[in-house]
């Protein structure tokens, strides 16, 4: 049996969640914003899942490291919709919260791997 992949698993909901928040922008007629957040927002999870087949252990750090960078973009996002008004400030703490779970895992899982 595979080990569950705690990071994977959140991230993947994370980018469903996310979907479904960019859908509710383009309602609104906010592209720009839900294009931004989408494409940072769902390659969190793309990035984790691609480094199971990586090369060798400095590409498998790589590809958490770029993760990383797209977690910590969606941060910015979601902050830029809830200071905007475009989501609600409870809307904004549950994604918030899980964002942040996403980026100490994965920064705890690179530090692991790099000692």
């Amino acid at each position: 049996m595979e080990k569950q992949n705690i990071v994977l698993n959140k991230s993947y909901q994370f980018a469903i969640d996310i979907v479904k928040l960019a859908q509710g922008l383009q309602k609104e007629k906010e592209y720009v914003l839900s294009r931004q957040i989408l494409k940072s927002g769902t390659a969190i999870c793309a990035l984790i899942k691609e480094s199971k087949f990586a090369q060798s252990k400095p590409d498998f750090i790589n590809k958490l490291s770029i993760s990383l960078k797209e977690a910590n973009e969606t941060e910015y996002w979601l902050n830029l919709l809830k200071d905007t008004d475009y989501i609600s400030e409870e809307i904004f703490k549950e994604l918030n919260f899980t964002i942040n779970e996403i980026i100490s895992l994965l920064v705890k899982s690179i530090n692991t791997l790099k000692k």
